[in-house]
């Protein structure tokens, strides 16, 4: 410490002169001047012999002759140089100026003015002099003391020793570690934890990290890095680095920044990093094999973005819920799962891997290892999740998130769903409520699984189903890596995996360095044809990340020092739009803070880091439509016969050009909606179908009012005919004026039976009431039947016209069905 702080201690060699050796010996002392430095700074100057840059003491006293001197007086000089007397001096000389008491030339006039043959005089002056260099020792003394008192206390208050911790004037950049409710972490295992150096981002190989990509930015740690090509112990880190994705840059100089190591999160490797919008949350992951590293108890890790800090949430317990365990278990680390990131649902997912002694803490070497098939699910906090019971009635998640084990969705439990690590876990939006996942790759140490059949979660209902693939799919592998690009409509999402490894034979694993497109909803397996392109090496245990319609593969272990590989850059950059590898990151302006597509940028669901994408022309050929979408295939090819897939359908959008024209538009999906994930409404879509409907319903009209207006009409005509006959018959009036004769006055009215009985039973004559009643046939019942009669008076008082039936469907139906 040192070398921290300045003394005030002088240096070795330099003995100060006693006062009282002065006196005996009538040498007069001398005080170090400005030119003799005798403090240590952080900085230490080189050493200069005493005989050097020194120049002659000045006396602060007048020589005395003591042996003249009276013996009172004698003795209370000797008592106020040794500090005995309590006699105060009477008089100060400059005492309002602390530089004047340091001025050699004022206190050498002093000096002179002082040499007198007279005793007192002297005495004063001896006297004064002494008590002025005196104040401005012990002021300097004072200041000294008083700066180291304030550093041990600055250094005190990052210490438990006066019983509250707090920030220290001399942390690292990136903050304090943050405690959670459990434990303080200050000291970890009763040691205290100090600030890391930052991470070196020079390294020669990079491999099974965990990354997160939130708002333009690629977040790296931990995993395994070598500084020579030769290393093979002592690989595990818990590095911390950043990579920007909003400005553009060269695979040569990737735009990297080593972040401050932390002191709390374990060196782990094949673990996941999950990610909300503010938050980084580090999952699982294997210690160091060499050397043999015992695992902690686990403890998931969260490190807050906007604050730069590390918190610890320790014993996880999961929580009961759809398809899950019965809750209360607690929550073991696994590694070499695949794992998969949802921000816009708030959750992380972990599937199947491994636990092991490098994993779980307190597993005996002599245990086997233990492949998985459940899926863990994390709610991050301040989210909601109807799958788990206790965020049931829209409750959200904790400070500490909430688990959720699921084990017995669907198939999961049965042999046709195998343990498996080291695959790769894909978000697609859409097909059910919340979207669906999609497995791919994987294996164990004796078994893979094919990719001619794909498992795929639903989200909603917590179910596993399986979805049958056409066309070539990939052979075996382990550990690629995967990342999903979305047609800017939305008819199509296309996974791109690149890379991993097959383990068979052991110890001769091969490296794979192809491109395979699984294009969705069709599911049909697409290989990219980079035969004249300047390809990656093959490579597995490596990363990917989208952000503008470009994937970017960080790292990987690219076979043992043999190969001949040497160093990797360990930054490669695939244009997913065109198929083809290059030398630089484009970033790409004008997309929102998720990357989405334009069409997309409003609906949560929209797939982020597709800014800029097209579909390429490999998929266009399979799947039908354009860069944009407007996919002909748009169920799979071979029928799904249960699940989202057999039933819903994908969220697509409304595509315009620069001019406002729509240059693609599709209907709007069965897909998930609401606060946690959904299409949002197109307008477009909308607007079409009720115009459309609208022409539906009217067109219905007409032709409802036409076949009424046609029954009407005939039943008029008939009307017309049988009065006619009945006129022939009884020499009444004929034609029309037969059915119904209007007098010269008054309202034309229907002849009921109970009108005609009126008159005859009462005597009237016929048009005595202005009406003349049509006579009836002979021997039948009244003209028209009993409908006629009681609808005459509403329909039949004259022919039927088109627009009277449009405008009165009513009447004219009544009509009809009397008849």
């Amino acid at each position: 410490m040192d070398d921290d702080f300045t003394s005030n201690r002088s240096l070795a060699g330099e003995a100060r002169p006693s006062y009282l050796s002065y006196l005996n010996s009538g040498t007069p002392p001398q005080r170090a001047t400005s030119s003799a430095p005798y403090y240590r700074s952080i900085i230490k100057p080189p050493k200069v012999p005493a005989t050097q840059n020194r120049r002659p003491r000045t006396s602060v006293f007048k020589e005395l002759d003591l042996d003249s001197t009276p013996r009172e007086h004698k003795s209370e000089l000797l008592g106020d140089l040794t500090g005995i007397s309590t006699a105060r001096p009477s008089q100060r000389i400059h005492a309002d100026s602390f530089y004047s008491l340091q001025s050699d030339e004022s206190l050498s006039d002093y000096y002179e003015r002082a040499d007198t043959s007279d005793d007192s005089m002297a005495f004063a002056g001896a006297q004064n002099g002494w008590m002025a260099s005196w104040r401005a020792f012990s002021s300097s003394r004072l200041m000294m003391l008083a700066l180291a008192f304030i550093v041990a206390i600055s250094l005190l208050y990052d210490t438990p020793f006066l019983g509250k911790a707090g920030p220290s004037i001399i942390g690292a950049t990136a903050g304090v570690i943050k405690r959670s409710e459990l434990q303080k972490k200050d000291f970890v295992d009763g040691k205290l934890v100090l600030p890391r150096q930052n991470t070196d981002t020079n390294v020669c190989n990079r491999w099974s990290h965990q990354s997160a990509l939130v708002n333009g930015t690629i977040y790296l740690y931990g995993g395994r890095s070598s500084t020579d090509p030769t290393q093979t112990s002592n690989t595990w880190n818990n590095e911390f680095l950043s990579i920007d994705v909003t400005r553009s840059w060269d695979i040569s100089a990737p735009s990297i920044i080593g972040l401050p190591q932390p002191s709390g999160p374990p060196p782990v490797a094949n673990g996941y990093l999950w990610n909300s919008y503010d938050s980084l949350f580090l999952y699982g992951g294997e210690y160091s094999s060499d050397p043999t590293t015992t695992p902690s108890p686990y403890a998931l890790w969260e490190y807050n973005i906007p604050s730069k800090s590390w918190t610890e949430h320790q014993n996880p317990q999961s929580s009961a819920g759809n398809n899950s365990d019965s809750g209360n278990q607690p929550v073991l680390g696994s590694a070499e799962g695949a794992g998969v990131n949802v921000p816009q649902l708030g959750r992380g997912f972990y599937f199947a891997g491994h636990e092991d002694p490098y994993t779980v803490d307190g597993w005996a070497q002599s245990v086997p290892r233990l492949y998985l098939k459940s899926l863990l699910e994390f709610t991050f906090p301040g989210y909601t999740n109807d799958g788990v019971q206790s965020l049931s009635g829209g409750q959200t998640a904790g400070s500490d998130g909430v688990w959720r084990n699921i084990t017995q969705g669907g198939i999961q439990d049965t042999a046709e769903f195998p343990s498996r690590a080291d695959g790769v876990l894909v978000y697609i939006p859409g097909y059910g409520f919340n979207g669906i996942l999609v497995s791919m790759g994987g294996g164990t140490n004796e078994s893979f699984t094919q990719m001619n059949v794909i498992d795929v979660y639903d989200i909603a209902s917590s179910t596993w189903y399986k979805q049958s693939t056409t066309g070539k799919y990939p052979i075996l592998r382990v550990n690629p890596c995967a990342v999903a690009a979305s047609a800017a409509d939305g008819s199509s999402t296309n996974i791109y995996m690149f890379g991993g490894q097959n383990l068979i034979p052991t110890g001769n694993q091969t490296q794979y360095d192809d491109m395979w497109i699984l294009t969705i909803p069709s599911f049909t397996w697409i290989s990219v044809d980079m035969s004249d392109q300047s390809v990656p090496a093959g490579r597995t245990g490596h990363t990917c990340n989208i952000w503008d319609g470009q994937m970017i593969v960080v790292g990987g272990y690219t076979g043992p020092p043999q190969n001949g590989l040497g160093c990797d850059s360990g930054f490669y950059i695939f244009n997913l739009s065109n198929n083809t590898w290059q030398n630089n990151f484009n970033s790409l302006t004008g997309a929102d803070t998720q990357n989405q597509q334009s069409a997309q940028s409003k609906d949560p669901s929209g797939l982020s880091g597709s800014y800029g994408y097209e579909v390429p022309a490999a998929v266009q050929s399979v799947i039908g439509g354009k860069g944009t979408g407007d996919a002909t295939i748009t169920a799979p090819a071979q029928a799904a016969t249960a699940g989202p897939l057999a039933t819903g359908k994908p969220i697509t959008y409304t595509v315009t050009g620069a001019n406002g024209a729509v240059t693609t538009e599709t209907g709007t999906g069965v897909a998930g909606s609401g606060s946690e994930g959904g299409g949002g409404p197109n307008v477009a879509a909308i607007v079409a179908g009720v115009v459309a409907g609208l022409f539906a319903i009217l067109a219905g009209y007409l032709g409802f009012c036409a076949w009424v207006y046609r029954k009407q009409l005939k039943l008029y005509k008939n009307h017309v005919a049988m009065t006619q006959r009945a006129a022939v018959a009884g020499g009444g009036p004929g034609e029309k004026a037969a059915f119904l004769t209007q007098s010269s006055s008054g309202p034309k009215c229907s002849t009921d039976q109970s009108s005609r009985h009126a008159a005859s039973g009462t005597g009237s004559t016929p048009g005595a009431s202005g009406y003349e009643a049509v006579p009836p046939l002979p021997g039948g019942p009244p003209i028209g039947g009993n409908s006629t009669a009681n609808s005459s008076r509403e329909g039949l008082a004259g022919e039927p016209s088109f627009v009277g039936v449009l405008l009165n469907p009513r009447r004219s139906l009544r009509v009809i069905n009397r008849d």
